[in-house]
């Protein structure tokens, strides 16, 4: 079993928190790239960790799905179409259980990226989508999704997330 596996079947706990549609309900899809929570996504390979400091101060995870998860093993750029990449973040808290560790308190928020060439071209081939609670963020963050991506790594094509071996 994968390292990755061993974090996500460990770690349900983490991943616990995290706000999604229910089964039964309608795709909610964000403005601009009509991207929604796909359905599926907590059971994908962990592509990464990471920890972001004020202002978010939050516990983030990416995960990707087999499309996404194997272009990140073979150092596949650009991506190949029909990558997903969904990154969960939550609130920092202190353990009540063990004082030196960091746990995910509230989850802020869903966020997912698709690659798609011909639908997002405008947008360096990737559709966005940032959901609060489950429901999308309004059109202008939106926007800044891609603005962020294209001024800080157009280069990787437009992704922050590097693989964790």
């Amino acid at each position: 079993m994968t390292r990755a596996r061993l974090f996500l079947l460990g770690g349900a706990a983490l991943l616990a928190g995290a706000a999604a549609p229910s089964a039964h309900a309608p795709a909610v899809t964000a403005p601009i790239y009509g991207v929604s929570i796909p359905e599926g996504y907590r059971g994908w390979e962990l592509i990464a960790p990471a920890t972001e400091d004020a202002p978010f101060d939050e516990l983030r995870v990416v995960l990707g799905n087999p499309v996404a998860a194997e272009a990140f093993r073979r150092g596949t750029r650009p991506f190949p179409d029909g990558a997903v990449l969904v990154k969960l973040a939550w609130k920092r808290q202190q353990s009540a259980d063990f004082a030196s560790a960091t746990v995910p308190g509230e989850a802020t928020t869903v966020q997912v990226m698709v690659k798609d060439a011909a639908r997002y071209r405008d947008s360096g081939g990737w559709g966005f989508g940032r959901f609060i609670g489950g429901r999308p963020v309004d059109e202008a963050q939106h926007r800044a999704c891609f603005a962020c991506h294209d001024a800080r790594v157009a280069d990787r094509d437009w992704v922050f997330t590097r693989y964790a071996r």
